[in-house]
């Protein structure tokens, strides 16, 4: 149950409502909403305390969440949140870009994929350094190398980083490196102790969704981020596995309005693992803004062919430009601005 007061409660007042559902045995969690007090009672709620609640003179409304989540339910913030990743706002009225290779695969390419990335508009650099490859044989990425090599080329390029974690030993390496997003992959949407580990890090993390999980299941994987002290969270709808097989994964545009009902959260789209065909990504982008995702996430690379992993699904240079730029274009057309960059001396 969440528990929003009428804006000047007095912040006494408030608490007189916390002792009273503590003597009952019931925890709560306060939303760092700034208009109003908000509370999140996490347990189940009596029916006479509910009504209780519902009753009182201090409180303006009363929401029972759809499911178990209580912190990224949408009544717990009056405005969606935006998340900042290193300057670069996720939600708001702005539409957010990342681009960048599947993985580091070196100083010099991961460098040129940057200045590629930000000359196209881009404004987060993405790359794999720890890679979850199907394959054993498969690249596996750099590691902490990779990650120095990943935050050398967006310090340059004027760009946070965003880079996906897979295990919580690995989580100093991102820490020293300055790794300015977690990305927490599909296949490890419900590695609870990844979550528990990453929540705790002060580092804005994008959850992405399982391959076969139900909304339900996603956003009960983003409360676990936020109960264990996550501030900034961003989902990433990448893609479902169902019985097609003309593209890589089903991509499922209906989640975003409905989670714009569900959560506060910003969302953002990955159309490269979704579709995994090139020509398709850019028709899937534009789609989503037109939906309503606060951002896109989508592999490029200079020489595709050339790439050690997902190049199949790799935008050239001039493909991530045209995309930025439709996606501008989109964007206006729905009431959204492009957001801005507003880190580094390249940032434009």
């Amino acid at each position: 149950m969440i528990v929003a007061f009428h804006r000047g409660t007095a912040e006494a007042d408030v608490q007189t409502v916390v002792r009273t559902l503590e003597t009952r045995g019931l925890r709560t969690a306060r939303s760092s909403e700034p208009r109003r007090p908000i509370l999140a009672v996490v347990d189940s709620v009596p029916d006479d305390v509910a009504d209780t609640l519902e009753a009182h003179a201090l409180v303006e409304r009363v929401e029972r969440p759809r499911g178990t989540w209580r912190r990224v339910d949408r009544a717990f913030r009056d405005s969606p949140t935006v998340v900042d990743v290193g300057g670069v706002p996720f939600g708001g009225p702005g539409i957010t870009v990342i681009a960048g290779p599947c993985s580091v695969e070196g100083k010099e390419v991961i460098e040129e994929v940057a200045d590629v990335a930000r000359r196209a508009g881009a404004h987060v650099l993405r790359g794999g350094a720890f890679k979850p490859r199907t394959s054993p044989y498969a690249v596996q990425g750099r590691g902490a190398e990779g990650l120095r090599q990943l935050k050398a080329a967006g310090d340059g390029a004027g760009m946070p980083i965003i880079s996906e974690i897979m295990d919580a030993a690995h989580l100093s390496a991102f820490v020293d490196a300055g790794v300015d997003c977690l990305q927490i992959g599909a296949r490890n949407m419900q590695n609870f102790t990844l979550l528990k580990a990453v929540a705790g890090a002060g580092i804005p993390v994008m959850l992405k969704r399982g391959l076969s999980a139900t909304i339900a299941e996603w956003l009960q994987a983003a409360e676990y981020l936020a109960a264990f002290g996550a501030e900034g969270i961003i989902l990433c709808e990448r893609g479902i596995r169902t019985f097609e097989t003309a593209t890589r994964n089903t991509l499922d545009l209906t989640v975003l309005p409905l989670l714009r009902q569900w959560t506060h959260l910003p969302i953002v789209v990955d159309p490269s693992h979704a579709a995994g065909i090139p020509a398709l990504i850019p028709p899937l982008s534009r789609a989503a803004v037109a939906a309503g995702a606060d951002g896109v996430a989508v592999e490029c690379h200079p020489r595709p062919k050339e790439a050690k992993s997902d190049g199949a699904q790799a935008l050239l240079p001039g493909e991530l430009s045209t995309l930025v730029a439709e996606a501008r274009v989109v964007g206006a057309a729905v009431g959204r601005s492009f957001a801005p960059r507003e880190r580094g001396a390249h940032a434009s």
